[in-house]
């Protein structure tokens, strides 16, 4: 068995590696890391998993048919925490540089790392529409699979055109007696499995060229004002929920000042996940021309754990390992 004993001359809030985010790129990069003996940390805000958790069936990660999100996301945690990763729940900050190290602020506390590897967090995106906010968990909602069954035998609206908006409106379709799928052009960006489903669907309707301009209800969503972009016509669909799949925005505004990013806010890095700054990577949907899948994103996370452990020895020296774990 690996040895797990936190090192006793480490300070109790300095860490070798402090990982934030705990999705599948930070996942992977918790179990490289710290099977690597390097003594870890794995800051999350919300579930363990990120938007993975949130995911019904994952059918593409390679050697596993079919899984649950969440029991995916649940496994990649237990098997990082038996070579001693360690987890808090906090919200992130900023990350500070300091006498060549680097200091991770939270809203329950500063960590003091060697090396920090930023792997995400994003926010849906929001329509931007009148009744929206007002809404929001009385009908309107940004998760089919958390709360579809809210929904049975009512009609429902979702709003978007990729693999979240079908993978989602098709879970939804197991409750609900109809949904429209309202997209603002006349062809899909999901990818073509997910379209075939999709469109042999009875269940699902698709509304083309059009978007949403207003969410009607008093105290529950009871419908959408909608406006067909080509023609100009505005119509109302009767609806009793509105599920909004249009993208996400990857939660940067703490490194806008430390790294380049993108025009959309994710990180430019290098083949081994470097930032411009010594010791600080980043890796997964977070940084900028990545596939956005689970795949490559515990690929991006073993990456950055292996340079950063690179990194450490370089700067600071190999890992302290106890006799136990030695005679192990």
């Amino acid at each position: 068995m690996p040895d797990t004993t936190p090192n006793p001359h480490a300070a109790a809030d300095e860490r070798d590696v402090v990982i934030v985010g705990a999705g599948p790129a930070g996942l992977a990069a918790g179990l490289y890391a710290a099977r690597a003996r390097r003594r870890t940390l794995l800051i999350e805000r919300k579930v363990t998993g990120g938007q993975i958790a949130l995911t019904n069936d994952v059918e593409n990660y390679p050697g596993i048919d079919s899984i649950n999100g969440f029991d995916l996301s649940q496994a990649m945690l237990e098997q990082a925490q038996k070579y001693g990763l360690e987890t808090a729940y906090a919200d992130v900050t900023a990350i500070d540089q300091l006498d060549g190290k680097h200091v991770v602020r939270t809203s329950e506390g500063a960590y003091t790392a060697k090396a920090v590897i930023v792997t995400g967090g994003a926010d849906y995106n929001r329509l931007g529409v009148p009744g929206e906010e007002r809404l929001t968990g009385h009908g309107v909602s940004y998760c089919s699979v958390c709360d579809a069954a809210f929904f049975k035998d009512q009609t429902v609206a979702i709003v978007g055109g990729g693999d979240a908006a079908l993978d989602e409106g098709l879970f939804a379709t197991r409750y609900v007696e109809r949904a429209y799928v309202i997209h603002r052009r006349d062809t899909l960006r999901a990818s073509a499995i997910l379209q075939e489903r999709a469109f042999a669907n009875p269940k699902l309707e698709f509304v083309w060229n059009t978007v949403v301009e207003e969410i009607l209800g008093g105290d529950a969503v009871s419908g959408v004002r909608v406006r067909d972009v080509v023609t100009g016509a505005a119509s109302t669909l009767d609806v009793t929920g509105v599920f909004v799949f249009i993208g996400m925005t990857p939660n940067t505004g703490y490194l806008r000042e430390k790294v380049r990013l993108d025009g959309g806010g994710h990180v430019y890095v290098n083949e081994w996940m470097e930032t411009g700054v010594p010791g600080l990577y980043a890796a997964g949907d977070i940084r900028a021309n990545s596939a956005r899948q689970v795949v490559t994103a515990a690929g991006d996370g073993a990456t950055a754990a292996i340079r950063a452990d690179h990194y450490i020895t370089e700067h600071f020296g190999p890992p302290v390992i106890a006799p136990a774990a030695i005679a192990g």
